[in-house]
């Protein structure tokens, strides 16, 4: 079966450098529980302060694209933005242990309070996640994916 996912984009807005950026959440609600939970960061600096910015109506401009700039005034390329969102998952998990397929089962248990809560990274199945999420258990996606530690050369 093929499933089908409504997002909703928030500009977000860096506050102490002011880098504004975009961000798809599932709902308003998955938004401020990542950002409770210290989930979101600017991919320009890496900065945890975040919120969102003042957004106006989508309406394309006559060459179709909008220009995004730092506050250098340096327009950046994409090879630099994903450059700065590796760097930005690199450190976040640099403190978390990778559990591979037990990614829920360690979830759930930490939740449950069986185990102590750390921070861990792995793979789930997408009834896996739907569940973790029906049942309240705040976990988000890495925005690249990550190679596991047994797989890499």
């Amino acid at each position: 079966p093929r499933y089908a996912y409504i997002m909703i984009v928030f500009d977000l807005l860096c506050a102490p450098s002011g880098h504004v950026f975009e961000a798809w959440f599932a709902s308003s609600g998955a938004f401020e529980t990542q950002k409770a939970g210290g989930l979101i960061h600017c991919p320009i600096c890496g900065s945890g302060v975040v919120g969102k910015a003042l957004m106006t109506p989508n309406i394309p401009t006559k060459s179709n694209r909008r220009a995004v700039t730092v506050a250098n005034g340096e327009t950046p390329d994409a090879k630099t933005m994903l450059a700065a969102l590796a760097k930005a998952q690199a450190a976040a998990l640099e403190n978390s242990s990778w559990v591979g397929r037990d990614f829920a089962t360690q979830a759930r248990a930490m939740d449950a309070g069986e185990i102590d809560k750390a921070s861990i990274h792995g793979e789930a199945s997408h009834s896996e996640v739907k569940s973790l999420i029906e049942d309240g258990i705040e976990i988000a996606p890495l925005p690249l994916p990550v190679i596991p530690p047994n797989q890499s050369n």
